[in-house]
């Protein structure tokens, strides 16, 4: 039998939580930024040069992320009864702006230098920062990846999916690269600029659109709004569920619904129902914020007394 206190060496490695995984974002942010800085030095590559400035940003992104996922996760208070949840969708709308500034800085500087080609030098060193890089890139993306099924905060979702898009612009860095150092291209290199900066405007859109539905109170997907459905129709004392409205604070699910229950029940019976029916809910999504109106159904439990006739 294992102990309790000895972690099983056969059991997966427990992903990190948020806050380990945004501080992880920095870290790599600093390391990418720094190499990155070397490379363009020795090459003058207009592709690294892009890739830097995103780099920059990205620090700029992790630090926002940072900072979000440490407040999101503050309890409600008298000013914010919901929580702070919102705060991460907030930080996924400043790094989309970012993203979308480094992109527009990144095709102006491409398109310069295909009218204006440059030699790239220093090939070598730049080849092997970039796959460094990708590296890096690669291991933080796969540990958000853990992180997210784990927790699912939007925040560390937005950053995921900006270092995704880093990863797959890096290899087209690495072509735009070894084209201006080995075949003699530099035209490739700044069109390899050009390629970074539309796919970081399309992941950009994607991150507003993501951001903005949960700040403009989209309702949840239909997926959870159906577990939602079911966790409260198990109980066969509930007669059926409408006006469910949902919304998202960060991970955190709130919602609220109208359920009918039998009208000869008692008060207290009626209110335990309810409260088994938010218990069921937040098993199915953990600090869930639940608010249930129990409607009455069915006949009268007794006759309503006819008016009495004036005696002659």
């Amino acid at each position: 039998m294992t102990d309790a206190a000895t972690p099983d060496p056969k059991a997966p490695p427990k992903a990190l939580d948020a806050r380990q995984v945004t501080t992880l974002s920095v870290g790599v942010a600093v390391v990418l930024i720094a190499l990155k800085a070397f490379a363009l030095g020795a090459s003058g590559s207009v592709s690294i040069l892009a890739s830097l400035a995103d780099s920059a940003l990205d620090l700029a992104a992790s630090l926002t992320t940072f900072y979000a996922v440490r407040w999101a996760a503050r309890p409600g208070d008298h000013t914010h009864r919901h929580g702070h949840g919102k705060g991460e969708a907030m930080a996924a709308l400043v790094q989309s702006g970012l993203i979308l500034a480094s992109a527009a800085f990144i095709g102006w500087e491409a398109l310069a230098r295909m009218f204006d080609p440059r030699p790239v030098t220093g090939g070598g060193w730049a080849i092997g920062v970039v796959v460094v890089s990708m590296a890096l890139t690669a291991g933080l993306v796969w540990l958000q990846t853990r992180s997210l099924k784990a927790q699912g905060s939007m925040a560390v979702q937005a950053d995921r999916a900006h270092y995704a898009a880093d990863l797959a612009a890096s290899a087209v860095v690495l072509i735009g690269v070894v084209s201006g150092a080995f075949l003699g291209a530099p035209g490739l290199d700044a069109a390899a600029g050009l390629v970074v900066a539309v796919w970081l405007a399309w992941g950009a859109v994607g991150l507003i659109k993501e951001a903005g539905g949960q700040l403009l109170d989209r309702e949840a997907s239909d997926a959870d709004r159906i577990a939602v459905t079911n966790a409260v129709l198990s109980d066969p004392r509930v007669g059926g569920v409408h006006q469910l409205r949902t919304r998202l604070s960060g991970t955190r699910l709130i919602a609220q619904m109208h359920i009918d229950l039998d009208r000869s029940l008692s008060f207290e019976d009626a209110h335990a129902i309810v409260v088994e029916a938010e218990q069921r809910i937040q098993t199915a999504f953990p600090d869930a914020d639940v608010l249930i109106h129990a409607d009455p159904r069915g006949p009268w439990s007794s006759a309503v007394p006819a008016t009495a006739s004036p005696s002659p």
